[in-house]
């Protein structure tokens, strides 16, 4: 197996063992970094105080996985896969010797690697990935040396809001700035605006439209200002939060086959394709998105753990598949929550879908019961059929997880009539009579019905 986070040997080779005894099955893991099975979704809240401890983000250290008989290998890093010899070669990464080692099967979880925007200084001390909890570990440590209280983080989706969020209370001063016209890329702009409003509400300086050009850096060669074509930004800090696209750079080499993405492409099984003895999951692969039909790339830790159950079945001579997502994801900033599922309106015009959309103003709970807190929701429904196609919410507590009435829905392939009939559970202290999310689908409903 080669990677140590969330879809290798957590959970894939547990499972493969709870199948496999010791005599029955050899398992040797390699793992680039210190750490294995770790959320790296927790760093940004690690970061912010939030989680106390870097061991609190560690599901299995290295030890407790070769206490049950997996042979972890920490500092490993895997530099090719020999497909017709079923062999890699890995280097360790403290003595600098490399080594083959056979396999009959391989897994491969080499996640993802975070864009670097290719711009001078970029790589300059003080200039942060947050991707492993050794990235987290080095944003510490930069941030308990340096005096400066300004940080700017680079791009606003997931993991710039976070970390936006966890600067701000840290005590910094924060700018984030995004090539975007709003923040969070992965909903439609007019949501997105309700994203930057509260951002700047929060104290979050939110520059749009804004790609980085340079990083400037001080006498000591440390980042000292970012640059845009609006604007010089003082940093003591920089954070990159660009996004990430799939590491197959060891998957290309050996001729595997890669999707329009980029990311390893795999049967249901979470087999690679035309390789009976190989598979992949996590951040490194495509998937079907059960929404438009076609293969995309969705780096989420939900999906990676599941990827691993799936494959350690299917390894460990068991049977087991993973049909698909509908792209569901929630985040936060301060009190602020942000969630999606399905197609934003850019999604369905790629893939030729004519839709109509609403949006609704409501409430988390009874407007009168003490706490109730405002939530906008926007929903897309196919023209003809009616289908759900997708939801965004925007919202303060309570807001974020009602996304899953319509992952579920989105799964079931419902229409937004269909929607309606749903029996979800009412009382004044957590909904309105009608949920905000029904409220929507009833709006949808009218505006098929109008679109003829």
């Amino acid at each position: 197996m080669n990677g140590g986070a969330a879809g290798g040997p957590c959970p894939a080779a547990p499972q493969a063992r709870r199948l496999k005894g010791p005599g029955e099955l050899e398992i040797v893991a390699f793992e680039r970094g210190h750490f294995s099975s770790y959320s790296a979704c927790g760093i940004p809240y690690w970061v912010g105080g939030d989680v106390a401890a870097r061991g609190e983000l560690i599901a299995r250290s290295p030890e407790e996985h070769r206490a049950r008989d997996i042979g972890l290998r920490t500092r490993t890093e895997v530099t090719e896969i020999d497909v017709p010899g079923q062999r890699v070669r890995a280097r360790d990464l403290e003595a600098g010797t490399e080594t083959w080692t056979g396999f009959d099967k391989l897994v491969i979880a080499t996640g993802a690697r975070p864009l670097r925007p290719p711009v001078p200084g970029i790589d300059a001390p003080g200039v942060h990935g947050v991707q492993t909890l050794d990235d987290g570990q080095a944003l510490l440590d930069s941030l308990s040396r340096t005096p400066g209280r300004r940080a700017v983080v680079v791009g606003a989706g997931y993991i710039g809001v976070e970390m936006a969020e966890a600067l701000l209370n840290r005590g910094h001063e924060v700018t984030v700035l995004t090539r975007g016209e709003q923040p969070m890329a992965t909903l439609d702009p007019d949501m997105g605006r309700l994203v930057h409003r509260a951002m700047d509400g929060l104290g979050i300086r939110t520059v749009t439209s804004s790609p980085v050009t340079k990083v400037l850096t001080g006498p000591d060669g440390a980042v000292r200002a970012v640059v845009t074509d609006a604007g010089e930004y003082p940093a003591d800090v920089v954070v990159l939060g660009t996004g990430v696209v799939p590491e197959t750079s060891l998957a290309r080499a050996a001729g595997l086959p890669l999707g329009a993405y980029g990311g390893l492409l795999t049967d249901l099984a979470m087999r690679v394709r035309g390789h009976g003895n190989i598979w992949a999951g996590g951040d490194c692969v495509e998937v079907l998105d059960l929404v438009s039909g076609r293969e995309r790339h969705v780096p989420l830790g939900t999906h990676a753990n599941k990827h691993g159950q799936v494959i350690g079945s299917n390894a460990g001579g068991g049977y087991a598949t993973f049909p698909g997502v509908v792209g569901t994801a929630v985040s936060k900033v301060c009190d602020l929550e942000i969630a999606r599922t399905g197609l934003r309106e850019r999604d369905a015009r790629e893939v030729g879908l004519r839709y109509v959309t609403v949006t609704v103003e409501s409430t988390s709970r009874a407007g009168y019961y003490p706490g109730a807190a405002p939530m906008t929701v926007k929903m897309l429904a196919e023209r003809r059929t009616g289908r759900l196609l997708g939801v965004q919410i925007v919202g303060r507590e309570g807001a974020a997880k009602r996304v899953d009435i319509a992952a579920v829905a989105l799964t079931a392939g419902m229409t937004v009539e269909g929607m309606t009939a749903l029996d979800l559970g009412y009382a004044p202290p957590f909904s309105p009579v009608w949920d905000p999310v029904l409220v929507a689908a009833r709006k949808a409903v009218a505006a098929v019905r109008a679109a003829g």
